[in-house]
């Protein structure tokens, strides 16, 4: 099924969850430009995700979802105010929501968890998850192992319910790529860091401009919390860290507050410059809007291209 048909939306795109990016306004303005809006749990506490979610009501008429980020310490607070607030899409990471999901059904609600194996979409769909958000190790933040490529069409294979792609989207051609390996449609995070009405500081924004295709770097596998991420002084000092042993412990604690100071200060230093491999792609800062409708159509052209 076409991603379109099952939220009511324009184009068969998805805002990811990022953590303290993904508000109610941005999720909205995703959302009016013709995608799927998200707001991120990740950065909130429970009342400031009601609190945006309220807010996005407030700016949109149009469908938007809630991504909880299952290692939240409030998940299962979170969890319940959805029902309450009349949540009616959400997506879900680093965990395994199948405790939250009868309710949800019961509420009525569509739920898409984002995967990066085919086991996992399979233990989603047994669940009765609506359909899975494939993600490849391509991807900004919290990444695993397998590429888009070679996950798609493997989890395509393993599952009946549809199936999104996540990890390595920037343009119509990679889009037009993701539904030849059966994906019913996108989910995109990197490319949105440039859009106008994203709220990460203008240094962050200019990093993510000048920004070449080998310069982002996976920190954090030795803890078993890989995220990639622009290279940058902090992630140089994380790898080196991580080559003497340091534990787990350390290394959270080297890195606490790093998101933050990359989101808010425009740190580009100390912070956390979360991005995916696309990030040498993009070259200006654009309306939402312009995004969504360059992609879309870049994928109607380049097929039209391919067709003899």
């Amino acid at each position: 099924m076409d991603l379109r048909d099952i939220f009511g939306i324009q184009y068969p795109i998805i805002q990811g969850g990022m953590a303290n990016i993904a508000t109610g306004a941005f999720a909205a303005a995703v959302s009016n430009g013709g995608g799927l809006g998200l707001i991120a749990t990740g950065g909130f506490d429970l009342e400031g995700v009601r609190q945006e979610i309220r807010a996005a009501r407030g700016l949109t008429d149009k469908p938007f979802g809630v991504n909880l980020m299952l290692m939240h310490p409030q998940a299962e607070e979170i969890a319940e105010m959805l029902i309450e607030e009349g949540v009616k899409i959400v997506t879900t990471g680093a965990g395994n929501p199948a405790k939250f999901m009868p309710k949800w059904k019961e509420a009525g609600m569509k739920i898409f968890p984002v995967i990066p194996s085919s086991a996992l979409a399979q233990r989603m769909e047994k669940y009765g998850a609506d359909g899975v958000i494939a993600e490849g190790t391509e991807s900004g933040g919290h990444v695993g192992e397998m590429t888009t490529m070679a996950l798609i069409p493997q989890v395509c294979q393993a599952v009946s319910i549809p199936v999104v792609a996540a990890g390595g989207v920037a343009c119509g051609g990679q889009m037009l790529a993701a539904f030849a390996l059966g994906a019913c449609g996108v989910q995109i995070g990197t490319a949105l860091l440039l859009a106008e009405e994203c709220p990460i500081h203008m240094a962050y924004k200019q990093a993510i401009i000048e920004a070449k295709d080998t310069d982002t770097t996976v920190t954090g596998r030795t803890a078993g919390v890989p995220v990639r991420a622009l290279k940058n002084p902090m992630t140089r000092e994380y790898l080196k860290l991580e080559k003497t042993g340091a534990d787990k412990e350390a290394l959270e604690h080297f890195t606490l507050g790093s998101l933050r100071k990359a989101v808010f200060d425009g740190n580009t230093k100390e912070g956390s410059l979360m991005a995916g491999q696309v990030a040498g792609q993009l070259t200006e800062i654009r309306p939402v809007a312009e995004i969504l409708r360059g992609l879309s159509e870049g994928c109607g052209k380049r097929l039209k291209e391919l067709l003899p």
